[in-house]
């Protein structure tokens, strides 16, 4: 029996497993426990399904074969022979599709983001670069009808922001979000240039997977908590009142702040879920170096530092660097169309998981 078989028949046993329990009264009262395997139910299914078809081939080539070994009648040879022909393509088929189901999902995948842009080098030319990308994703997030909020602002000297984070809320957020982290870098004449000089600038952007409190536990005398007055250019954002919030992790020192509610509980919470969601990143990254350095995925994670994609004004174009990706369709870009930019990405990152799979086998 093949690997891949054998693989089909234990998740088919897991499948019927699952399906037992979720008809358990003791299940049923536990209401996290029962949503998760129902997930995990449904996504089962969709590889029970494909592998029940699969066996189904398999049994009518091993009868088409047979009758092509044993049958004398040419009507029935015939008829053999076709069946083969329509037979062993839809094996490869099925083959195919059933690999790619079987590569391992991110967890995190499901997951809503907290994604944070930053300005870095180019001055004001970075932050009005770092707003034209907040702009880019707002308009992505409405064309897949997913919510975002602002959680912290703090806005550029001409335009744009030297800092932004939002929480953006829908289905598979993460699972799509998650090639976006890294550094973007734009080359064009700023509009602060008064000699038409292409200049280059830059913005990270970190999309963050939003941690519930099952997935850090946080001590809250580990937490230093400070209040002060929000502020922001042309009186936007401004209070009188002490509503914005910072909160300093003491273990690690990493520090939250949140001003853009008008409450100070509406702060804390949303600060408290960026600083749940930037401890559960790092801690995930930590566990992913310690257990496979050299399986990181090249496309959706690794060094945040690194350079990942080039907006071109001049020529129009935006190249992806991972994977050698050029697109001249900016415009496009620039305003939300970066649904085939992230598709080939996610090609590329599943085409990788399926490789390392492979030699892992071998």
């Amino acid at each position: 029996m093949s690997s891949l078989l054998e693989k089909l028949i234990s998740i088919k046993e897991r499948w019927e497993e699952v399906g037992q329990l979720i008809t358990d009264p003791e299940i049923i009262a536990d209401m996290n426990r029962y949503v998760k395997l129902n997930k995990e139910y449904s996504e089962l299914k969709e590889i029970v399904d494909a592998y029940e078809e699969y066996q189904n081939v398999i049994d009518n080539i091993a009868s088409s074969k047979k009758i092509l070994n044993e049958e004398k009648d040419e009507d029935f040879r015939e008829m053999a022979k076709a069946e083969l022909n329509e037979l062993e393509p839809r094996k490869e088929e099925l083959e195919e599709s059933i690999k790619m189901m079987l590569i391992p999902k991110d967890p995190d995948d499901d997951k809503n983001v907290i994604i944070e842009i930053r300005a870095g080098a180019g001055g004001d030319e970075a932050s009005i670069f770092a707003g034209d990308l907040y702009r880019m994703y707002t308009k992505f997030i409405e064309s897949k009808g997913w919510k975002h909020e602002v959680a912290t602002i703090n806005e550029g000297t001409s335009g744009g922001f030297k800092e932004i984070s939002f929480e953006v809320s829908g289905d598979n957020v993460y699972g799509t979000m998650k090639f976006e982290s890294g550094v973007h870098r734009v080359q064009r004449v700023p509009q602060t240039e008064t000699q038409g000089r292409v200049h280059t600038s830059a913005a990270s952007v970190a999309v963050l997977p939003e941690a519930d409190e099952v997935d850090v536990k946080i001590n809250p005398a580990d937490i230093k908590k400070d209040t002060f007055r929000a502020s922001g250019a042309g009186g936007q954002h401004v209070n009188k009142t002490e509503s914005a919030v910072r909160l300093t992790h003491i273990p690690t020192n990493t520090v939250v702040e949140c001003q853009d509610g008008r409450s100070q509980l509406k702060n804390y919470e949303k600060a408290m879920k960026v600083l749940r969601s930037r401890l559960y990143e790092a801690e995930v990254e930590k566990r992913e170096k310690e257990i496979a350095a050299d399986r990181k995925s090249q496309v959706s994670t690794g060094d945040r530092s690194a350079k990942i994609r080039t907006y071109n004004y001049p020529q129009g174009r935006v190249t992806d660097h991972r994977i050698n990706l050029t697109l001249y369709n900016l415009d496009g870009i620039i305003n939300g169309e970066i649904g085939e930019v992230i598709e080939a990405l996610r090609v590329a990152e599943n085409a990788e998981k399926l490789q390392a799979g492979m030699e892992e086998n071998i």
